[in-house]
């Protein structure tokens, strides 16, 4: 009877932080939409949202045209990322694991800058061509990093390192393209690589949206088999999991989300590796819970960086990118002296 009572008192007490979290997220979004380079006094940002986007107000159109695209967009790149980086340390069970530390989103951000400087369009639609391209090296290096973190004797410091130079030889295919493309082009591809929301587009919030909606739907189902496969994988088998076919289509679906978030804005670091650790540390391990405190983490992390890039910067807003990999560079610094130091203890 105590332990039915402690399990429901935990599980309230991760409601309670879920819907913090979900304030926190309101109160940014809004702190996000009332900053710019024109003053817009919290009376007159609910006047031009509710006016809608055909008002003819001049403040309408600020809002609806610019800044709520941005901020919307922020915040769905941050649940994307977010949720990529959960399942990949899930089913790598590797806790330094994530789309940027693996080499994931520079290897998208060069399929993106390849179709940018082949001038490539898909259906007469560039935007199309470049996720495609985004996804196609997205699912390249996601596979083999999966077959690769799946043989005997790698440790997760050793997949990381792997990361680490999948990362840089992407960097440097990169910098060929640049060195290669006309200054046009070359300014365009190397814009890529800072993370960019002034890219942002009602478009890029309706495929984001869409995506970490279905894709969040689809875990949720399967949170209990992903819950076990955490626990080890042996443990996971002798429960009756598929673990090899649930893998290949989580990495599927997590270089689907990575490849939707750098097809339009280019890239975020880190925001896959910080979001999921600071969901674990305030809710556990259990999916139920864990992935959606997971996807407002990212959305909260993003749309704060997006703020604080707004606020230090005089009529130029700085690339998102730059303050999330701000961020997430001490982050990862710090875990892994962490994960070290209990390998040696």
């Amino acid at each position: 009877m105590s332990c039915h009572l402690h399990y429901r008192q935990t599980n309230h007490k991760r409601t309670m932080i879920l819907c913090a979290a979900a304030l926190l997220l309101l109160i940014a979004v809004g702190l996000d939409l009332a900053v710019g380079s024109s003053a817009m006094p919290p009376s007159t940002l609910l006047s031009a949202l509710f006016s809608g986007p055909e008002a003819s107000d001049i403040n309408a159109t600020i809002v609806w045209s610019l800044r709520l695209p941005m901020t919307l967009t922020a915040l769905f790149v941050g649940t994307s990322l977010a949720m990529a980086g959960l399942q990949i340390q899930n089913i790598t069970q590797n806790a330094l694991a994530s789309p940027s530390t693996l080499g994931i989103t520079s290897a998208a951000s060069f399929g993106a800058a390849l179709a940018i400087s082949l001038g490539l369009s898909v259906f007469g639609q560039f935007w199309f061509a470049t996720a495609t391209s985004a996804l196609l090296f997205a699912l390249l290096v996601s596979f083999a990093i999966y077959f690769l973190s799946a043989r005997r004797g790698m440790t997760p410091e050793t997949v990381i390192l792997a990361g680490i130079v999948v990362n840089f030889f992407f960097l440097a295919l990169q910098q060929v393209l640049i060195y290669r493309s006309s200054p046009e082009v070359a300014q365009i591809i190397n814009g890529w690589t800072f993370g960019n929301l002034e890219r942002a587009s009602w478009l890029a919030v309706g495929i984001n949206a869409l995506l970490t909606f279905l894709i969040a739907v689809f875990l949720l189902k399967r949170s209990w088999a992903i819950t076990a496969l955490t626990l080890g994988e042996e443990r996971a088998k002798s429960l009756g999991i598929a673990v090899k076919p649930l893998r290949i289509e989580t990495f599927f679906l997590s270089a689907l989300l990575i490849a939707g978030a750098v097809a339009f804005i280019g890239t975020v670091s880190f925001v896959g590796l910080v979001a999921p650790h600071i969901a674990k540390l305030l809710l556990g391990e259990d999916q139920r819970f864990l992935l959606p405190g997971t996807l407002l983490s990212g959305a909260l992390l993003m749309v704060l960086s997006s703020l604080f890039a707004k606020l230090i910067s005089a009529g130029a807003i700085i690339p998102v990118g730059i303050i999330t990999s701000l961020v997430g560079v001490p982050f990862l610094l710090v875990l892994l002296v962490r994960y070290s130091s209990r390998r040696f203890q």
